[in-house]
């Protein structure tokens, strides 16, 4: 990607924003180049020469889109506080924060969850897998586990909430696949969120 982010940062976004807008209107498979550098206003010849092809463009953007999400979270999370609620209770509000300054991204960041095109499936699942394993370490590496209750099992315990945040998270990506990030009522989900998190917390808390 050097030659690429040798580009002034204008050219960049042009690129950048008429990739995800592309791809978050159509989905990888139905996506057109043609329609990107048109949006971009460079020619094809020089989307190539920047991207080896589609594909190459495509784990370019979910690439960025995960760097945007990380770097927001590592820079603005309160990590003085070790308590693992609070802690996702950030982390979600953060990763909002990010989605409602880059709407076409947040539309891109569904059509990676439903992309079925064998062409790239294989390799975005193998990069949830990375994403999921080392990002979850350095976000929940340091939490204080003295405020379990006496006798609990702290690994189950910690697969328990993990499991029902996520199944929490994939249930409001179901919502948002018929609607727009405008559509939702973000204040009912954080709501939810929290009783969810409160009913773990009396379970597992002294």
């Amino acid at each position: 990607m050097t030659k690429f982010l040798n580009l002034d940062i204008e050219k960049q976004d042009r690129i950048i924003n008429a990739a995800i807008k592309e791809f978050a209107k159509k989905g990888y498979k139905n996506a057109s180049t043609n329609e990107i550098v048109k949006e971009a206003e460079i020619s094809k010849g020089l989307l190539f020469h920047y991207f080896k092809n589609k594909k190459d463009l495509f784990i370019f953007l979910y690439d960025l889109s995960i760097e945007l999400v990380l770097d927001k979270i590592f820079e603005e999370l309160d990590w003085e506080d070790k308590d693992i609620f609070n802690r996702y209770r950030q982390i979600a509000r953060l990763k909002m924060q990010v989605f409602k300054r880059y709407p076409e991204m947040f539309n891109f960041m569904k059509v990676i969850f439903t992309e079925d095109s064998i062409e790239i499936k294989d390799e975005i699942e193998h990069k949830n897998q990375e994403f999921m394993n080392g990002s979850y370490q350095k976000m929940f590496g340091d939490i204080d586990f003295s405020k379990f209750k006496a006798g609990i099992d702290i690994p189950k315990a910690l697969g328990i909430i993990s499991w029902t945040m996520e199944g929490f998270a994939y249930k409001q990506q179901e919502r948002v696949l018929q609607a727009s990030l405008d559509d939702i009522d973000l204040d009912e989900v954080f709501m939810q969120m929290d009783e969810y998190l409160e009913l773990l917390k009396v379970s597992f808390y002294k």
